[in-house]
């Protein structure tokens, strides 16, 4: 099953030209496209329209997606269109499917500059690879190795009519800058330059793939669960640990912070005193230090918490949401009709009187011996009647509430971050 992402440009034209052409020939091959219509350019809907007439020539399904583009979202137009576009594209992906673009060679050179020159690594040098896992499914590009000028070419012998996107020629824009005022300027005087740099990015997506595997061989041994061990993280040298917390981001799909922030923030991790709880945080992410582990994070749920009433009145009977951080709380088989019960979090203070105790405990001494971490004891639930601490989460009842539950009778609390 093929899926062509289709612009309508040259070459997502000559593509969905080609490969049309195979299918035919094959009749195992399920061809479709797909068009993004941004809404950021006044001739979108005739760019659509024209989409609509070549697979209707071309006798290949069309799907349209319209999609809203996040101008807000500091990334730039460009950058933010291309976030929507593929969000699209993952979300109708089938299972297996291919989803065939139509870069070429030139679209990979260019992208080699524009990286070098904002300082990637062996892995952002690598650039556009020709295949990678993607969704469901997989992104293939299988014009990488041709030029636009073969394009061109097969566009002419074809009578292939394609859009011109204007935008393509405005300068002010990185891409288009490094298109028309610099790369010719290059070939001039090193002709070659296409197949050095493509072979360039082709050595350091090698490079990266030894990369990865040397972070996945140090993670069996310094990870510790989700987790990542300090002391074992500690054994390793300054460039393997950078390189396994960048691989441990990438598990957790979670976009890392820049080479500086990475570098900067692992010293303050590692070296900070043991009484010290210090926080690396970048947009989108954070790692945490408690106790000999550190926590990869992909939000911060102090941030994220639902902000709601200091006090929850609550019958019992029916299961109560509290938000994706803090989770729901249930009384499984609950007799009677109890009156007073509410649920708040943490004001400082709490005590509690559990089963086997002689003594009311501090609730922060509990969240301590238990290895609850600092930044989720605020979202643990608090079960109150009227004043009486009843119940903790489901991690701790007080003796009076464990004898009143019943036998068989049971408070659960699910659907919760992580507090360990």
């Amino acid at each position: 099953r093929w899926c062509v992402a289709l612009s309508g440009g040259l070459d997502s034209t000559v593509l969905l030209h080609g490969l049309q052409q195979l299918a035919r020939e094959f009749d195992y091959v399920s061809l479709r496209a797909v068009h993004v219509h941004h809404g950021l350019h006044t001739d979108a809907d005739d760019w659509t329209a024209r989409c609509r007439s070549l697979c209707r020539d071309l006798d290949v399904p069309l799907e349209v997606r319209r999609v809203d583009v996040d101008l807000d979202s500091g990334q730039g137009t460009e950058a933010a269109a291309r976030r929507a576009r593929y969000a699209a594209f993952e979300s109708l992906l089938d299972e297996g499917e291919l989803l065939l673009t139509a870069h070429h060679a030139q679209d990979q050179v260019e992208t080699v500059l524009l990286r070098l020159l904002r300082g990637a690594g062996v892995k952002g040098l690598g650039a556009i690879a020709v295949r990678s896992r993607f969704g469901r499914g997989w992104l293939v590009r299988p014009l990488l190795s041709l030029g636009r000028p073969e394009l061109e070419a097969c566009a002419r012998d074809h009578a292939l009519r394609w859009i011109e996107d204007p935008t393509n020629r405005d300068t002010d824009l990185d891409r288009n800058y490094l298109r028309h005022d610099v790369i010719p300027a290059l070939r001039l005087r090193w002709p070659g330059m296409d197949a050095s740099i493509g072979r360039t990015a082709r050595l350091a997506a090698e490079a990266q793939e030894l990369l990865h595997a040397l972070a996945a061989q140090d993670a069996l041994t310094v990870m510790n669960g989700k987790l990542i061990a300090l002391r074992r993280l500690r054994e390793l040298d300054g460039s393997r640990q950078r390189n396994l917390l960048r691989y441990v981001l990438q598990q957790r799909d979670i976009a890392p912070p820049s080479e500086l922030q990475i570098s900067g923030g692992l010293e303050q991790l590692l070296t900070a005193r043991e009484d010290r709880n210090p926080v690396l945080r970048w947009p989108g992410g954070q790692v945490r230090r408690y106790r000999d582990n550190l926590y990869v994070l992909e939000d911060d749920p102090e941030q994220l918490a639902d902000a709601g009433p200091d006090t929850i009145q609550w019958d019992g009977h029916e299961p109560l949401a509290l938000g994706a951080i803090r989770g729901r709380l249930t009384i499984e088989r609950l007799a009677g009709e109890p009156s007073g019960l509410n649920v708040r979090f943490r004001r400082g203070g709490e005590r509690l009187l559990e089963a086997d105790h002689a003594h009311h405990q501090r609730l922060k001494k509990m969240f301590q011996a238990r290895g609850v971490v600092p930044w989720m004891r605020a979202h643990v639930p608090l079960l109150f009647q009227d004043e009486e601490l009843l119940a903790v989460g489901d991690l701790w009842l007080s003796s009076e509430f464990a004898t009143r539950l019943g036998e068989g009778a049971r408070i659960r609390w699910e659907g919760h971050a992580d507090p360990f």
